[in-house]
């Protein structure tokens, strides 16, 4: 509807999840830091060697890197990002780390299926309530064929449900439960 919003999307490659997500109105550093920030905090840990972080080639990553490494060099000290240029395994790192780029575009052309019906937003806030509820889905509801048809995170709560909108209900009544147990504490 006029303006335009960026997507960034980071997500485990082995378990397919989506760690974190941001929706930018610019493609610059920042909203890159706030959604590798997303996914740090998603460990307990910061995991020094077996972390490697894959890109494509846009300059946000390398300098995102620098800043993680200038705030806190002892955690960051084996942090590094790898970025994957172009279209065809021309290079070694190309060659090696190319199935990790294909993973995420398809992720982006799933997203971009699940945004084209939606004809744009008229506010931010509209933008950001369809990528949350898009990662939702994708994480905790959307049958993959890479767990043979099942979700790629498992609820509990889920297992007896077998209608989508049910499903739903639960994921958000689970996810009011866990605002207000935030709240009191």
């Amino acid at each position: 509807k006029g303006s335009k919003r960026y997507v960034w999307f980071i997500m485990d490659a082995i378990k397919k999840s989506i760690l974190a997500y941001r929706c930018s109105d610019s493609r610059d550093t920042t909203p890159c830091i706030l959604a590798m920030r997303m996914a740090f905090d998603k460990f307990k840990q910061f995991p020094s060697k077996a972390l490697k972080f894959v890109a494509d080639g846009y300059t946000a990553y390398k300098l995102a890197e620098q800043q993680f490494k200038l705030h806190d060099s002892k955690t960051f000290k084996d942090f590094s990002v790898t970025q994957v240029i172009g279209l065809t395994n021309d290079d070694p790192v190309s060659k090696e780390f190319r199935w990790l780029k294909q993973i995420i575009e398809r992720l982006n052309r799933t997203f971009k299926f699940s945004y084209k019906v939606t004809n744009g937003y008229g506010s931010d806030d509209g933008s950001n309530t369809h990528l949350v509820l898009f990662v939702a889905y994708y994480n905790f509801l959307r049958p993959h064929s890479y767990r043979y048809w099942e979700p790629l995170n498992e609820v509990p709560e889920l297992k007896n449900v077998d209608l989508m909108p049910a499903k739903w209900q639960v994921l958000i009544q689970l996810s009011q439960q866990l605002i207000l147990s935030k709240q009191t504490t």
